[in-house]
């Protein structure tokens, strides 16, 4: 076998995982279990003073980024340039000890961007990392996906369009889709997962009036962004993807905080969840068994509001949630649980997330907060923005509307994770050419992501589009109670089969090559991905029509600001 980068990255599945060093110079930890409750088995290896305990530190929000430019275009549009370095940064996760991760401006997660719907934004992200990377030798490129936007191909996050350490990529975002949570994240093939855990992962939002006008804002706005990891005696992060099958720690982290307590005012707040694990899955649930009221998913507001006791949530995918406080005296606490589902790997303390603690009333020292007066049942996401040109809410698709059905296999072959027995080293043999599908623009299609195993879970991405679950094998056929909403990440559980409607809407670009993948970040890195095209393939080349460049400007000219920031735990 030829000694490629490919075939390293492949030896773990070949005899056994292989041995990373961690940021702190500590060797990766040793095999865990694949399935089941490890009890209290911990893959960390700290001493017990540094051990981080439930609910001890507050909770933070992730700093809000302020545009170094803004201004209006020629045709009228407004704009917003925003600036962003990749660089090394020091988190304190365990207690006496310091953990090294790589984030953008340093930090995880990395700073929050909120943007009005139907501003474009300039977003410049500057490679600042070392030569060579914090959890692997090879060198530490990176590619940003801003995940849940309609981007032009050469702007998505392209597994292969890689920014070099000193060179910087302009990346150009819409932001016509409507409201929605997205998340912006390293995608850099074969070291994706490397690159997430390591911190390069934030939030990034649209907003627009029907939003703000029928959900919580500001300070009873909250950003949720789970992860888990493990750590080295020393307070580095330890690595170990079990011979390329997932990596579960020990430590949940919210925001970057382990376990935190939140300060919440006996009002309704709205949580969006986001899951930045690279590969454990959640079900999230109230201590005291209280309803979650769902009312958005991935692409946006969900039609019907839907109380759940819990729901299922994997890598990548996004569900906002009422909580109501409106009961609770000041003094009172209900903790934030993980039922966890099948195939992860538990340990002690993965069965808690985070814990709130309710506080007197008092009114809020951000002018734009709003909470509401109650529950609602309905919600109106308003005009759908290319109805104009031919865009359908997704939400109102229906089979009738097919041009074409397509079934996606996820499965393990030959020690490989395959869609449809295809790998993304067969996209790269291709020249980048070899296509899954080939809708044209505004098309609608239905899709079914078959899962034939029983030992894995697979969250699969689609870019580009907005997606209806029209049903699944399980559920009596019927989507979730909670996946009422229009969805980019399909999370297909052990022999599972999910049903999606698509329309491959590009809004004013002619489209080009998107990828699809497992957002099991390990799985995707090995190989789990395959691209399609919307219309001419050659349009808008991923990888060369706007490649990254030498930085030539110092940093100070795009210093970067943030928002004041929230109380400490609030």
């Amino acid at each position: 076998m030829a000694t490629t980068r490919r075939n390293v990255l492949k030896l773990g599945m070949m005899g056994g995982s292989v041995a990373l060093m961690g940021a702190g110079g500590g060797s990766a930890l040793a095999g865990v279990p694949l399935a089941g409750d490890a009890g209290t088995l911990t893959p960390s290896k700290l001493a017990p003073k540094n051990t981080p305990v439930p609910y001890t530190e507050s909770f933070r929000r992730p700093p809000e980024l302020i545009p170094y430019e803004t201004g209006i275009d020629p045709d009228g549009q407004p704009f917003a340039k925003y600036s962003l370095s990749q660089k090394i940064g020091q988190a304190q996760i365990a207690p006496g000890l310091s953990t090294t991760l790589a984030g953008y401006n340093g930090i995880f997660p990395g700073p929050s961007i909120q943007v009005p719907q139907g501003t474009r934004t300039e977003v410049r992200i500057s490679n600042r990392l070392p030569t060579t990377g914090l959890l692997y030798a090879d060198p530490s490129n990176t590619v940003t996906h801003l995940h849940g936007s309609a981007s032009l191909p050469q702007y998505d996050g392209y597994a292969n369009d890689r920014t070099a350490p000193s060179k910087v990529k302009n990346y150009h975002y819409p932001n016509w889709q409507a409201a929605r949570t997205l998340w912006y994240h390293d995608h850099n093939h074969m070291l994706t997962a490397q690159g997430v855990y390591s911190g390069l992962a934030a939030y990034y939002s649209i907003t627009n009036e029907p939003e703000q006008a029928q959900l919580p804002q500001g300070e009873f706005d909250v950003p949720i962004l789970v992860s888990d990891l493990m750590l080295n005696a020393d307070g580095s992060l330890g690595y170990n993807d079990n011979g390329h099958s997932g990596l579960w720690g020990d430590i949940v982290l919210v925001n970057g905080v382990p376990w935190p307590t939140m300060k919440v005012k006996p009002r309704i707040y709205r949580f969006r969840f986001l899951v930045g694990s690279i590969t454990r899955s959640y079900r999230f649930s109230l201590s005291n068994g209280d309803p979650f009221y769902v009312v958005g998913t991935d692409a946006g507001m969900t039609p019907k509001v839907q109380a759940v006791p819990s729901w299922r949530q994997g890598t990548a995918e996004r569900y906002e949630v009422l909580i109501d406080f409106r009961k609770y005296k000041p003094g009172q606490s209900v903790e934030l649980r993980n039922l966890s589902n099948k195939n992860n790997v538990n340990f002690a303390n993965t069965g808690k997330v985070m814990k709130f603690q309710v506080v007197a009333d008092s009114p809020s020292l951000d002018p734009k907060s709003r909470s509401i007066s109650s529950i609602p049942t309905t919600l109106d996401p308003g005009e759908h923005p290319t109805k104009a040109s031919g865009g359908l809410d997704p939400m109102s698709l229906t089979p009738e509307m097919a041009v074409a059905k397509r079934i996606l296999r996820v499965q393990r072959k030959n020690g490989e994770w395959t869609i449809n027995g295809e790998t993304w080293d067969d996209v790269e043999k291709s020249n980048f050419t070899r296509c899954f599908a080939n809708p044209q623009k505004n098309q609608v299609e239905q899709w079914t992501i078959v899962n034939e195993s029983g030992g894995w879970f697979h969250p699969v991405h689609i870019h580009l589009i907005d997606g209806k679950i029209l049903g699944r094998n399980t559920n009596n056929g019927q989507p979730f109670a909670w996946e009422g909403g229009p969805k980019d990440v399909f999370y297909a559980g052990e022999n599972e089969s999910v049903t999606v409607l698509m329309q491959f809407d590009t809004g004013k670009h002619e489209g080009g090559r998107y990828m699809v993948h497992c957002h099991n970040l390990v799985h995707e890195d090995h190989d789990m991905m395959v691209q399609f095209a919307v219309g001419d393939l050659k349009n808008n080349d991923p990888i060369n029509a706007d490649m990254p460049v030498a930085e030539e400007w110092p940093e100070a000219r795009f210093s970067s600001y943030y928002k004041p920031a929230y109380p400490a735990g609030t």
